[in-house]
């Protein structure tokens, strides 16, 4: 089941559906990237603030091969944000919950970039 609020894990198999609908920000990690782990709490917060107009999900790179090669995943963290199955913005590196806020917000107003 999956809860208002929390960054949920997702995998190969789960991606596409996933990403298919709505506003979707994945964040490509893994269990070793320090970075990554400093990007968690910031997600996290992030998940309450949004959660009923976009998805918030973790995709972890090393178990995961296959999305993060196709995204061609080099540097993590890397954020996608995502609309209706497209890439509409990416981050490389730690981001903070104002800088993605207010991606979400231009995307949620269809303004893009």
């Amino acid at each position: 089941m999956v809860h208002e609020g929390t960054v949920i894990s997702i995998d190969d198999e789960s991606f596409t559906e996933t990403i298919r609908n709505g506003i979707t920000l994945v964040d490509f990690w893994a269990d070793w990237c320090t970075p990554c782990r400093m990007q968690t709490p910031i997600l996290e917060r992030l998940a309450r603030r949004v959660s009923s107009e976009v998805k918030i999900r973790k995709l972890n790179v090393d178990k995961n091969p296959v999305i993060a090669g196709y995204y061609q995943i080099t540097g993590i963290p890397s954020i996608f944000i995502f609309r209706e199955g497209e890439v509409v913005k990416q981050f490389i590196g730690v981001q903070n919950e104002e800088v993605l806020m207010s991606a979400i917000a231009k995307i949620s107003r269809n303004e893009g970039e």
